[in-house]
């Protein structure tokens, strides 16, 4: 009798208690019994990653000499190569996803690749497009109402469960019992097999001191109360790892891995601030530690889903404040991505990428991050290139890409013209290869040719320089040097400004700013010319109201130093904070002295020099004053 059936009787919850016992006693086999039910050209689903049944994946491959055309499918390996050795012929691995274990096997012509995002696996075993014969899953031993959970694979493993024509779980009481969206009655299953054996595990990747820089540039861009979803690569737990400082964070994620336990350890993961399941970590599958695992098996905390749940971007962009993190082989400089292949050769594959980036584009004030380093392992070759390596491919299209980051800064190109967007990019490369990136986007007209290089394209941009702030009326602004990529941004800045300021230095009173007029003040060395730009607003958006610049003298102790702050922000205390900020940098540079010219009429600005610590000398000449400040003579000194 079927479970409805039983359910609809009286004393159904009695009789559904017994009938699953004595199903499940009827259908306990020993693992090469039942496999016997697999025939030549039957499609099986394995379960795969750290919930691979490994006890029947061995006693398949003990079948395989009986067996003929046999199609396997699964996401990815962990483990031990299976299924894949030369001149095997009896049957052919096709991965969803392309790991080490395989990366040979698929390069080589011994297994097949699916490109496919993660989240539209299911629906080729529902539509009948790729249909199931045999899957072959592990589970929990079944609970008091005999439902076993999937534990750390719920994935596409639920989706293969419910439509294949015969099912067989590995029952293995060290697999943790998950909540959420991750149960299958003993009904649905057609045979057990008992074996307890230890799961597979994950090493979290090691992090060297590139993949650090980058993780903690990207880190940046997340907000407190953001939830997030990060890759599996060295850099993208990076990226996780430089979140332990961040409050409040919740967490959306198809692969749950240990970077995410450790945010928990140290309280930046709470989900209380989540739009959806709040309170609640939502993911698919686990890649991790016996650690990992422990702190998932029954959690209240802890909810797994399929994997066509977790990756719907209509679902991910219900987070507020979503923020993705993905792992990138190769950026060109239009802002295409290549996070799948090396060339022809997949190295791994579209993944959750695209899922993820949908979602986190439609969330409110959601952030999509791709990180990359700036050269290849050995340094030969740029990773920022002006065209993609002919056979890679386009998992992110340069109209999805938002965020880009390497070891040398971010480059924000959502809304940027292809002008913008390689010249940002060029600005985050390696500075070895700089120069001849600039010559490509020249020849290939992203860039005019008058553009110049020289020391300000190889210039290293100064982190340390960025400084935060809050001030009344405006909210918090950000104080960092300027970027090739501010020239518009400038410009509107000066647009801004009423023609009635007596600003002498800046070109305020010109009808337009061409290229030219601006371009000295984005285009720095960061030592011999400074400029420093505040920012209003969201990060990576928000628009500039304070501008401060210095450009050093042939006795290099000497800078002339010109400000200007948007009158809306007039006496918030941003332009004391804004010149005090590269004054402080400008001293560590080793100047000495600041000048600066003002007019008679605007002598607030005068103010600004006498709150910055230094002693202040002024004179007169020809209707305006000349500002002296000395910068290696702090006030504390002069008291003394």
């Amino acid at each position: 009798m079927a479970l409805e059936q039983i359910m609809a009787t009286p004393r159904g919850a009695a009789r559904i208690t017994r009938e699953w016992r004595s199903l499940y006693e009827g259908r306990k086999k020993e693992a090469r019994s039942a496999l016997d039910v697999i025939r030549s050209g039957h499609r099986v689903f394995m379960g795969s990653g750290c919930g691979e049944p490994q006890r029947l994946a061995q006693a398949l491959e003990e079948r395989l000499h009986r067996l003929s055309d046999l199609e396997i499918l699964h996401i990815l390996s962990v483990g031990e190569p299976r299924f894949t050795e030369a001149g095997l012929d009896q049957c052919r691995l096709k991965s969803f996803f392309v790991a080490s274990a395989n990366r040979e096997a698929v390069a080589e012509g011994r297994a097949d690749y699916t490109p496919i995002n993660l989240g539209d696996i299911p629906k080729l075993f529902r539509s009948g497009a790729m249909p199931l014969d045999i899957a072959l899953i592990q589970v929990t031993p079944p609970d008091d109402h005999g439902f076993c959970s999937f534990g750390i694979a719920v994935d596409t493993a639920k989706a293969a469960a419910e439509t294949a024509r015969y099912v067989i779980a590995q029952v293995n009481p060290r697999m943790p019992r998950t909540l959420g969206d991750s149960y299958i009655h003993v009904s649905h299953i057609d045979a057990f097999v008992e074996h307890e054996e230890p799961l597979l595990e994950v090493k979290l990747p090691i992090r060297n001191k590139i993949a650090v820089d980058i993780g903690r540039h990207a880190a940046g861009l997340v907000e407190d109360g953001s939830t997030i979803r990060a890759g599996v690569g060295s850099i993208s737990v990076a990226a996780l790892f430089a979140l332990e400082g961040k409050k409040d964070l919740g967490v959306h994620t198809d692969v749950l891995t240990d970077a995410y336990l450790h945010l928990v350890k140290k309280g930046a993961i709470n989900n209380s601030r989540k739009t959806l399941h709040p309170g609640k970590i939502v993911a698919s599958f686990c890649l991790g530690s016996r650690e990992l695992y422990d702190f998932v098996d029954n959690n209240p905390m802890v909810a797994l889903y399929p994997i066509d749940y977790t990756n719907d971007y209509a679902v991910i962009w219900e987070n507020e404040r979503m923020v993705t993190i993905n792992s990138a082989l190769e950026v060109d400089l239009s802002g295409q991505v290549c996070a799948d292949s090396l060339g022809y050769e997949i190295y791994s594959g579209v993944g959750g990428t695209i899922d993820f980036v949908r979602g986190a584009k439609g969330s409110r004030f959601g952030k999509s991050i791709m990180v990359l380093p700036s050269t290849t392992f050995d340094s030969s070759r740029s990773r920022i290139v002006p065209a993609l390596t002919e056979g890679a491919g386009v998992v992110t299209t340069r109209g999805g890409v938002e965020y880009i980051v390497t070891e040398y800064g971010v480059a924000a190109l959502q809304g940027k013209s292809l002008r913008e967007r390689a010249l940002a990019l060029i600005s985050i490369a390696h500075p070895d290869f700089r120069d001849q990136l600039m010559e490509d986007a020249r020849r290939i007209n992203y860039v005019e040719k008058r553009s110049g290089s020289g020391s300000a394209t190889r210039a290293i941009y100064p982190h340390e320089c960025e400084h935060c702030e809050e001030f009344p009326r405006i909210g918090k602004v950000l104080f960092r040097p300027s970027k090739s990529i501010d020239e518009r941004a400038v410009k509107e800045f000066f647009y801004s400004l009423p023609r009635t300021e007596a600003y002498l230095r800046f070109p305020m009173f010109l009808k337009s700013y061409p290229h030219y007029d601006v371009r000295a003040i984005v285009n720095t060395d960061y030592h011999r010319d400074m400029c420093i730009l505040g920012f209003a607003g969201e990060k990576g958006s928000g628009r500039i109201v304070a501008l401060a610049y210095y450009s050093l003298n042939d006795d290099m102790t000497t800078a002339e130093l010109d400000f200007a702050v948007h009158p809306d922000c007039a006496r918030s205390g941003a332009a004391t904070a804004m010149v005090r900020h590269i004054a402080e940098r400008a001293a560590l540079r080793g100047i000495k002295t600041f000048v600066s010219y003002i007019s008679v009429g605007n002598e607030q600005a005068y103010g600004v020099f006498q709150k910055l610590g230094f002693a202040v000398e002024k004179t007169v000449s020809s209707g305006a004053y000349e500002i002296r400040v000395r910068l290696d003579r702090p006030m504390a000194s002069l008291a003394l």
